[in-house]
């Protein structure tokens, strides 16, 4: 460190000091004037002296001690204000001890102790608290007239700290607080007005000329973001939210980071609250792997679990592209973890049996899959082939080599399953649960539903029909769907783990569905366009495979409550594996024939309840009963 640097880091903490200890020489000279004037003739007092370098000296040590020096006057608050108490009561202790050592406190009146420890209060806490005041209201650099008017809505703990930091930045002005709070209308925050209550936004926005809305309510709920971002939509006005409190505490945002308001914070069911404690216990310290690591789902289970502190990950992910990714992304945020990235195919015997005698793996994630249900209907041998034979792979080598729990993701397409997609998935369910009678690892499947901006879902194609201008193209104008944000879908997965004992289905509760019209019509308002006028919503028909209403239960499985009361357990319905094994080397020798006749035939046999009319000739009744129950 050169001496100038030194000299830049240490200059204004000498400022403190040498300001401190004048303020310490003024308080102990104005005690003993005080005192002194309190007399009919006052005595001369000495302005320096033996007494002042034992003052000075032992309540420099004790402000020093007492940590004063590691805060900054900018941020002076509470806790300095009760530093310097601490330290004026303690100083003044210090200074009796050292007068009394020195002279026997015979040249120190009595009540001096008593006025000096207030005085140094006034003297040290009094600069402090009026140099932030004067940083948090002074407005330098863009004139008034430039800066945007904005609007705050919620006067909570989330509004003020939001107030106290955009008074730093000379673009935007405060106009005033909206909350629904009765008693907070007519006070002020930090000098900002409580306006009233937030549906009178539209009124009120107009009234002050608001710019912009900032939404300063991390606490809530789905439905009061849909509220309130209706109402921002009524009043014209630009708008901006803080974070959720989940994605702060998960460190996926800062707390004041300004963000636009996504799909997820009008979609996204309520956070779920898990067992950590339990979740921690069952995957710390454990060698685990998850296969399709590198997809939406896979790759969020990769940074959970690296959060967790496993002994080591193992990755399978048969795109390149996807494992360099997700591969850079850990080793720069989790440097210390040992991690295996394999590129390959997780049907491909020999490269599972390399894996699992490498790795020996205690828990393994299978989140492989294909998953695009119109495009899997007319490759049958493809979507057999990987989702329900990849899984036998892998399901068999994790019981050959003792892995302890073996997690099937599977998905609610799996239930009465009208689409090719959705019968291989529940295929692999069938398999899993049958290994579980007769093998050591316990093998657990997970069903949920659409997961919110996964890669290939709804989404993300929304989002870029509406930057080309529409149509936005939605399949049926009553098909709806369940929805999960891709953190909770991972968070799921980690809870059933460490619950399931072994042929377990479980579910989550995902609340009500939501009509794909719905979604398309909030992301075309939350891209500052109206739909039917800037961004036309076209109506295509149901694809091949594709269902109105998903559900999360067959009606045998006899779906009942577990120890979590979000989760939800299925009485899984057993094939026996005599019967199921010939299927299943049936199924195999159609693939390497390439005869997908066959092969559908096999899957129909699998899974009786396979219907690909399902989804559309049964479609009208569907409907009739969504209208009555609406």
């Amino acid at each position: 460190m050169t001496l100038r640097n030194f000299i830049a880091r240490i200059h204004p903490r000498i400022a403190v000091v040498a300001h401190d200890l004048g303020m310490v020489w003024l308080a102990w000279f104005s005690a003993n004037w005080i005192r002194y004037h309190l007399l009919p003739v006052s005595p001369p007092i000495p302005w320096f002296g033996a007494e002042y370098v034992i003052v000075l000296s032992l309540q420099g040590l004790v402000l020093y001690w007492t940590g004063l020096y590691q805060g900054l006057w900018r941020f002076a608050s509470l806790p300095d204000l009760w530093n310097i108490a601490r330290g004026s009561l303690l100083g003044v202790t210090a200074i009796a001890v050292g007068l009394f050592l020195h002279d026997r406190l015979e040249g120190t009146p009595r009540a001096v102790l008593g006025i000096y420890p207030l005085a140094l209060l006034i003297l040290l806490g009094m600069p402090r608290m009026l140099y932030r005041y004067w940083k948090d209201s002074r407005f330098d650099g863009a004139p008034m007239a430039t800066a945007k008017r904005v609007l705050i809505l919620g006067a909570g703990r989330a509004g003020e700290t939001l107030v106290r930091d955009l008074r730093r930045e000379t673009q935007y002005r405060l106009v005033g607080f909206l909350d629904d709070k009765p008693n907070l209308k007519g006070a002020k925050l930090h000098g900002v007005p409580v306006l009233g209550p937030i549906d009178q936004l539209p009124e009120l926005a107009r009234e002050v000329a608001a710019e912009m809305v900032l939404i300063a309510i991390p606490s809530a709920s789905n439905q009061q973001m849909q509220r309130v971002v209706r109402l921002c939509e009524q009043s014209g006005v630009s708008f901006r939210t803080v974070p959720r409190l989940q994605d702060v505490v998960e460190g996926r945002s800062g707390f004041n980071e300004l963000k636009e308001v996504a799909i997820e914070d009008l979609l996204g069911r309520e956070p779920v609250a898990l067992d950590w404690t339990a979740i921690r216990i069952g995957i710390a310290g454990r060698r685990v792997l998850v296969s399709g690591g590198g997809g939406s789902i896979g790759s969020e289970l990769c940074r959970q679990v690296a959060r967790l502190g496993v002994e080591s990950l193992t990755i399978v992910e048969l795109t390149e592209f996807n494992l360099y990714r997700i591969e850079q992304e850990l080793r720069n945020d989790f440097p210390d973890l040992v991690l295996h990235a394999i590129l390959g195919d997780c049907g491909d015997a020999a490269l599972c049996e390399r894996i699992f005698e490498r790795s020996r793996p205690t828990a393994v994630f299978h989140a492989a899959a294909f998953k695009h249900v119109p495009l899997l209907q007319e490759q049958v041998r493809e979507a057999v082939r990987n989702n329900l034979l990849g899984t036998q792979t892998l399901a068999l080598a994790a019981e050959r080599f003792g892995v302890e729990n073996f997690v099937l993701i599977s998905t609610d397409k799996a239930v009465n399953p009208a689409s090719v997609m959705g019968a291989s998935k529940r295929a692999a369910e069938v398999v899993c649960q049958s290994l579980s009678q007769q093998a050591k690892t316990r093998f657990i499947t997970v069903r949920f539903g659409n997961v919110l901006d996964s890669a290939g879902s709804v989404v993300p194609l929304f989002r870029d029909q509406i930057q080309r201008g529409g149509p936005v193209t939605v399949t049926h104008p009553e098909i709806a769907r369940y929805f999960m944000t891709i953190p909770e879908a991972c968070q799921l997965i980690l809870q059933a783990s460490v619950l399931g004992r072994g042929g377990e289905i479980y579910a989550l509760d995902m609340g009500e569905p939501v009509r794909i019209r719905y979604l398309a019509e909030q992301m075309i308002l939350l891209a500052g366009k109206v739909p039917e006028r800037d961004v036309q919503i076209v109506y295509t028909g149901l694809r091949p495979g594709e269902k109105l209403f998903e559900e999360l239960f067959h009606e045998q499985e006899d779906y009942q409550s577990t120890g979590h009361h979000k989760i939800f357990l299925a009485q899984h319905r057993f094939v026996a594996w005599a019967e199921l094994n010939t299927l299943l080397r049936r199924i195999e020798q159609a693939t390497r024939r390439f005869d997908e006749p066959e092969v559908l035939r096999c899957l129909r046999l699998l899974v009786p309840e396979f219907d690909v009319e399902r989804g559309t000739a049964a479609e009208a009744d569907v409907v009739s009963i969504h209208r009555l129950q609406n």
